[in-house]
């Protein structure tokens, strides 16, 4: 043990009365013992004993050398509720970065919506997926990042599971950066403080991390700008480690410094010695500033190749190995993108260390030139064909598992010869493949688009054996079989339906019957064709917010009406509390908020399953009245300032100081047929993983550890998509925009005029105004607040903008009829 060691012993346990019958010289027989064998530093008694056993003890220990403490060894000492020891001898160590609301629009989506159990659940996948710390941000420009900080580090401090490693207090902002540290527990890092506002600055801000227990992250940034070349890292660190270290007192062991990863290989000369700099500055800070440690951020440093997962994986695999050497202690790294060192493509690994080491002026080239002939994945090998060799009947596990379709139909036609009717193909081998990909599904291991892979798989054996089941059952009289028929919908006014296709897959390989009725469907067409086709339940999805008044007004009509059925609810604008609070409180049937296909089938199974339906309504009915009893809780907003004041305390500025651009071209500008090329690279990726349920912003989410391979393979196939798309012209891209006079009139409202003579309003557009109290020296805001008053006599603009595509309706349809509902979707 490196610390003292106290022993206050009972006078043994107690007997049946309650009394203890160690004697005092039993007692100091053990005590002397102990202390002669180097044991102890102080001596006590507790239960049991008396003045008499604590002289005995005394005179046993009298002259015996106390217990000489080891020296503690200087090492890096965090801790959550568990400790975490980062030594000069320590392993690499990985920081968890996906609790940042500006790296990850899920995690901010959720703490802008105050979801906080869903936040700590970002959480806590990062720790069960490896982290050994977590790296905390809150800043958003519509969050009180304060405090959102002390919230969710104080919640998260009642959750074990989270709470067990330390915190990384992410801010731009030291007010933040406070706010964390005074509600974290353990020990936790400060990411970051710098130089950039000046030493006095530099120096206040580290004796409060030394004040409140926090190591220090320390960017290799001053007043000069960041650190990008081996001098000014050296130069930079060396002087913040001696400001630290002899003005502050603080623990050398307690610095981590971030002397910059940056990009490489981008065709810019003065960039071409950032990975060789980072190495050395490593290597030099190790050497000379004792205790230190250093991180970084390793995804930049191949972020001129993304799109190539396999040249970036090479890359931070071999810029890994070296700055370990060279003595990296920690950093944010994608454990999915890393391959072994010695197992990288010889010619791949030369020229990627070419690039890393500056070893030659064409460099970057020749890594261009073996990056055009590299493909994610090409590291394995040709496709695996010995599965071919396994009964018929594995084979079908295999390509379902799998999502190969290749010889699903020939593989599905010696399945049925070989059993004695055709039922029995699906509801033996093909079930089983299914059973396989939902239990790999429900335990993380699969993502939703192999399942849907292989839910096309199963769809085309399924097609095949159709005509065979229906001429038998012609034969036999015998009536379909299927575990319930639901019906889906997007309600009306929303067009959005990939969500609810993909569900509508799920439920149909699982057996269920789908009367999937589209997009904009109408209460009335609901309703009509649920009792048509004696529906078992009806499943409602949308995606913009008025679609959420749209299904509590289905809710309301299938209560006028009596249908009874249970009502599923489900889309990205959907939670469990308006689905109690909204929607469940107008229908007296069964409501059940569904919050993506996963748990589509387990729900429909409860539901329709007559040992289970009464248990799983009563639990989820019980659960909504605790979620409406917590709402009507609920804390309003707190005191708001009345209107007069909240003017008063809005935005102030300077119109005299400031002109507004005028644009070229006032008026309205329509474009028609806009070629599609020129549309892709602005394409927003991150909203199509959500739709597939895989989580993170993109380009982030292609190098995540857990759903990293899957959403490659995904966005390859999606490429592909898009560039069939644009070759072929199979969408009409329409748009048009406005640009107008504007100025802002009556406080609050903003007059947008026809033309530059300002004379005549083409409407006036009313805004509200923030009247909650804030801090000092934050304002009240209104959006009329950023457009040039009218008395001011500056001329302002205005914008607006709509756009349409459309046309790819034929192409889903062609797709559809193929049994493909992956490409289709």
């Amino acid at each position: 043990a490196e610390t003292r060691v106290s022993c206050h012993p009972n006078a043994g346990l107690p007997n049946a009365f309650g009394e203890y019958d160690d004697t005092p010289e039993a007692m100091a027989a053990h005590i002397g013992e102990w202390a002669r064998s180097g044991w102890l530093n102080i001596v006590g008694g507790c239960c049991g004993t008396t003045p008499e056993h604590i002289r005995a003890m005394a005179d046993a220990v009298r002259g015996v050398a106390a217990r000489p403490v080891p020296a503690r060894a200087r090492a890096l000492r965090l801790s959550g509720l568990e400790p975490l020891n980062v030594g000069d001898q320590s392993l690499f160590v990985n920081i968890g970065e996906r609790t940042n609301v500006t790296g990850s629009r899920a995690f901010a989506r959720l703490v802008l919506a105050g979801d906080y159990a869903g936040a700590l659940s970002v959480a806590r996948q990062q720790v069960e997926n490896g982290a050994q710390m977590i790296d905390v941000n809150m800043d958003e420009a519509m969050l009180d990042s304060e405090k959102a900080m002390a919230t969710f580090l104080r919640l998260a401090a009642a959750e074990p599971d989270i709470a067990r490693v330390p915190f990384v207090i992410d801010s731009s902002k030291w007010s933040v950066i406070e706010a964390g540290l005074k509600c974290v527990q353990g020990k936790p890092i400060v990411n970051s403080i710098s130089m950039k506002e000046g030493e006095a600055e530099f120096l206040r801000q580290a004796r409060l991390c030394r004040k409140y227990g926090a190591a220090v992250v320390v960017m290799a940034f001053d007043e000069k700008g960041q650190a990008d070349s081996l001098g000014r890292r050296i130069e930079v660190c060396r002087r913040a480690y001696e400001l630290l270290t002899q003005r502050v007192g603080f623990p050398p062991e307690d610095i981590v410094f971030d002397p910059n990863i940056f990009a490489v290989a981008t065709g810019l000369e003065e960039h071409a010695r950032y990975g060789i700099d980072y190495i050395e500055a490593v290597r030099w800070l190790r050497a000379n500033l004792p205790h230190a440690k250093v991180s970084g951020g390793v995804s930049n440093f191949s972020f001129s190749f993304r799109g190539n997962d396999a040249v970036r994986e090479a890359m931070h695999t071999a810029f890994l190995y070296h700055a370990i050497r060279a003595g990296m202690s920690m950093g944010i790294v994608n454990a999915g993108q890393l391959g072994v060192y010695e197992q990288l493509e010889p010619q791949l690994r030369e020229r990627v260390e070419d690039v890393i080491f500056n070893r030659r002026p064409d460099a970057t080239e020749r890594l261009i030139e073996v990056a055009s002939t590299v493909r994610a994945g090409a590291k394995e090998s040709a496709k695996d064909e010995a599965w071919r060799a396994a009964t018929v009947e594995e084979r079908l596990v295999h390509a379902l598992v799998n999502g190969i379709a290749a010889h699903i139909v020939a593989d599905t036609e010696e399945a049925r010869l070989k059993h004695s009717r055709p039922i029995e193909v699906i509801e033996g081998p093909l079930m089983d493949g299914m059973n396989v990909v939902g239990d790999l599904f429900a335990a993380g291991k699969m993502f939703l688009p192999q399942v849907v892979k292989s839910a096309r798989v199963m769809k085309q054996a399924v097609s095949h054996l159709v005509p065979y089941i229906e001429a038998e059952r012609a034969k036999s009289g015998e009536a379909p079989r299927s575990k319930g028929r639901i019906v889906i919908a997007t309600v009306k006014g929303d067009v959005h339906d990939i969500g609810k296709n993909i569900v509508a897959v799920v439920l149909q390989c699982n057996n269920y019957e789908v009367v999937n009725l589209g997009v904009m469907v109408p209460a009335q067409t609901i309703i009509e064709t649920a009792r048509r086709e004696n529906a078992d339940a009806v499943g409602l999805s949308g995606l913009i917010t008025p679609s959420l008044e749209e299904m509590a007004h289905v809710a309301r009509e299938m209560e006028r009406v009596g249908l009874g059925l249970p009502l599923l609810i489900g889309g990205a604008t959907t939670s469990r509390t308006h689905t109690a609070v909204k929607i469940a409180p107008s229908y007296s049937g069964p409501v059940v908020y569904v919050p993506d296909a996963s748990r589509s089938v387990p729900v429909v199974q409860s539901l329709l399953s007559a040992d289970s339906r009464d248990a799983f309504v009563a639990q989820v009915r019980a659960d909504y009245e605790k979620l409406r009893a917590a709402h009507r809780d609920k804390k309003g907003p707190g005191p708001l300032h009345s209107l007069q004041e909240a003017r008063r305390r809005g935005l102030k500025t300077d119109w005299g100081a400031y002109r507004p651009p005028a644009p070229r071209k006032p008026g309205i500008t329509v474009l028609k047929r806009y070629p599609l090329a020129e549309l892709v690279d602005y394409i927003d990726w991150t909203p199509f993983f959500q739709a597939w349920e895989l989580s993170g912003p993109y380009p982030k989410i292609l190098e995540d550890p857990v759903v990293g391979e899957a959403a490659r393979m995904l966005f390859a196939e999606a490429q592909e998509t898009l560039r069939h798309i644009v070759t072929a012209n199979q969408v009409t891209a329409n748009g048009v925009f406005g640009l107008f006079p504007a100025a802002r009139v009556n406080g609050d409202d903003i007059e947008i005029y026809r033309d530059e003579r300002r004379r005549d309003v083409l409407m006036t557009w009313h805004n509200l105004r923030q009247q909650n109290h804030k801090p000092t020296g934050r304002d009240n805001l209104c959006l009329a607040d950023f457009v040039a008053p009218g008395e001011s006599g500056v001329q302002d603009w205005i914008g607006a903008f709509a756009v349409s595509a459309g046309g790819i309706e034929r192409r889903v349809a062609e797709l559809e009829a193929k049994h493909d509902d992956y490409a289709a979707i």
